[in-house]
């Protein structure tokens, strides 16, 4: 009979000191888990910022060709 009690107080305790111990765990990470999401909306911000850039540097213009001269060969007259 006193040897289950013991038992029982140890189960009691493993139980105890598991829950408090995932409750402390979790308070101790939050803060790096919201300073991570901070940063991936930073990220998300950026990327895009960048894509709107490269969108308008592809829809730009073209510029126009120069235009040809007409000269020909057969028109130049060389030592006569």
């Amino acid at each position: 009979m006193y040897s289950i009690t013991i038992i029982g107080w140890i189960w009691l305790g493993i139980l105890v000191g598991v829950i408090a111990g995932f409750v402390i765990c979790s308070w101790l990470t939050q803060s790096k888990v919201s300073e991570l999401e901070s940063e991936i909306t930073h990220h998300i911000f950026v990327r895009d910022s960048l894509k709107e850039e490269i969108f308008k540097l592809d829809n730009q213009a073209k510029p126009k060709p120069r235009k040809r001269r007409n000269v020909r060969a057969k028109s130049i007259k060389i030592g006569k």
